[in-house]
């Protein structure tokens, strides 16, 4: 994405391209090639095929025997189809064409996507895994016109959460390389950005009984001291002085210690005002006294991925080096019917003095979020985002065509729109109006009620959030509706944890990060 690739001078960047094509001569085993063709128009014949400028300066290598053996097998793949042929070229094992549909397509005003980017993306899925099933261990993609999204594609299908299986049952995660570009910059912007939703996936997908709040912790240090971002690993004790006494409420049930986690990724004066990015990090939510039923339990592991993600953003930040400063908090506890657990009717005092009346410990998140939210005031933050699967009632909404977004600021909302346009991961606003605020914020006993018992479940959930907020700029993002991936809907995302809206909110963060900048490239201009 051009946001990105302003942040990202050349000279730091070595151009590997003449490595790339100079490698395409050596007869490799096990070596893939992915290529497209656009056949909106197309006959069973494949007459009116129209290949990219990478399978056309393919086809011409090997003599046309490409269009032959297309003519032969058949129609001509539509989006989302797949054709592999063996034998083409001494170079390949095997050589797969992936159908891309229209040649025509841009961005759609009324679907409020890139459809270009992300047929990109998707026809960059289906090859990998076509390829990946066959057990290639090195697969070139070509760049399809755009280097990022084929990345993107390519990088998000071939991960596969396998590390607690046996390694003779793992399947082969292969090196993806770029074929005949030399966007080189493109290509590790786009591998930078679905690493970051890969670690979030790997975090989400983790079994509660190893990533516990001390061993979530502990990940987040591997991952993020490596990366070059700080980590401060918060103890019980530390919330008890700071008056957290409805994230610790949250967290009583359990025999697994509560922590708060913060992360700071400094890339410019450490004086500029940072994002803040809140993470709700419940690694087991059982429901606590009111318990779930068990079928209820069976994805409670990924409660969590709100915290994954801001692991993940801390993370592709430093490797991109965005200039802006960020900050990390992540509430994790877990959420157990404990003996000494949160019931309902609890009275709890959130940091900033308000206090909550609890009515079901299953909406124990956002009483942990409460503290985060007052916390951040400490950092006098530019603009606090949280994150995280908050309201149930969001899956019959939205499915998972988009992300529930609520915001204070129209121009805040729109960096987030334009930012999940270009990603394909859609995030839709729904109100912050004061009808819901007055819904929440009129119990008889407290200054807050916890749950909202009519409809409207999330916007209310928002409003009580809202409450917690200091004041300043906020975008919040419920993920319950995308937080898991059916493994059919996008083809690069297998079925499971989805790491949603990961690259949307590093692609947000890559515009304030150019709004910083500019002031600097006007000065050197004017010089």
């Amino acid at each position: 994405m051009a946001y990105v690739r302003k942040l990202l001078q050349t000279t730091r960047i070595r151009n590997i391209c003449v490595r790339y094509l100079n490698c395409m001569g050596d007869t490799t085993e096990n070596t893939g090639l992915i290529l497209g063709l656009y056949n909106e128009d197309a006959d069973v014949h494949g007459e009116q095929k129209t290949y990219t400028k990478a399978a056309q300066d393919y086809d011409k290598m090997v003599e046309f025997r490409l269009s032959e053996l297309l003519k032969i097998s058949g129609p001509v793949p539509k989006r989302g189809e797949v054709r592999i042929f063996y034998g083409l070229d001494p170079k390949f094992s095997a050589v797969a064409v992936v159908g891309l549909g229209d040649e025509c397509v841009s961005y759609n005003e009324v679907e409020e996507m890139d459809e270009w980017k992300e047929t990109i993306r998707f026809g960059a899925g289906v090859g990998v895994r076509a390829l990946q099933d066959l057990h290639m261990r090195t697969i070139f993609v070509e760049s399809f016109g755009h280097a990022e999204s084929s990345a993107e594609g390519s990088a998000m299908a071939s991960w596969i959460y396998q590390e607690l299986r046996n390694e003779a049952n793992q399947k082969i995660i292969p090196r993806l390389e770029l074929y005949e570009d030399c966007d080189f910059t493109g290509w590790q912007i786009g591998l930078q950005k679905a690493a970051g939703q890969n670690l979030a996936r790997q975090l989400a997908e983790l079994p509660a009984n190893l990533l516990t709040p001390i061993g979530f912790a502990q990940s987040a240090v591997d991952v993020l001291c490596k990366a070059g971002v700080s980590v401060e690993v918060k103890v019980r004790n530390w919330a008890k002085i700071m008056k957290m006494e409805a994230f610790l409420a949250a967290a009583r049930g359990s025999c697994e210690p509560p922590i708060f986690l913060e992360t700071s990724y400094y890339g410019c004066d450490p004086d500029v005002a940072p994002i803040v990015l809140i993470g709700k990090g419940v690694t087991f939510d059982s429901g606590g006294t009111c318990l779930k039923q068990c079928l209820q339990m069976e994805h409670m592991r990924g409660a969590m991925s709100g915290a994954a993600m801001v692991v993940a953003v801390c993370r592709a930040a430093s490797a991109l080096q965005l200039p802006i400063n960020v900050r990390g908090l992540v509430p994790l506890y877990e959420n157990m019917p404990g003996t000494c657990a949160m019931k309902p009717g609890d009275i709890v005092r959130a940091l900033n003095s308000k206090t909550i009346l609890v009515e079901n410990t299953d909406f124990d998140g956002r009483v942990a979020l409460a503290d985060a939210l007052g916390y951040s005031a400490v950092y006098n933050p530019k603009v606090v985002v949280s994150i995280g699967t908050v309201t149930k009632e969001l899956i019959d909404l939205l499915g998972a065509a988009a992300t529930g977004c609520f915001s204070n600021n129209d121009r805040l909302f729109e960096q987030m729109r334009i930012a999940g346009m270009h990603t394909g991961d859609r995030v839709w606003r729904l109100p912050l109006w004061q009808h819901y605020t007055e819904k929440i914020a009129t119990p008889p006993l407290s200054d807050v009620l916890e749950k909202f018992k009519q409809t409207g479940a999330p916007c209310a959930t928002a409003a009580f959030l809202y409450e917690f907020l200091p004041p300043t700029d906020w975008v919040h993002l419920d993920t319950s509706s995308v937080d898991r991936s059916d493994g059919y809907t996008w083809s690069y995302l297998r079925k499971g944890m989805s790491g949603r809206p990961t690259r949307t909110v590093i692609e947000f963060m890559a515009q304030f990060a150019c709004k910083h900048v500019q002031p600097e490239e006007q000065r050197q201009k004017q010089n």
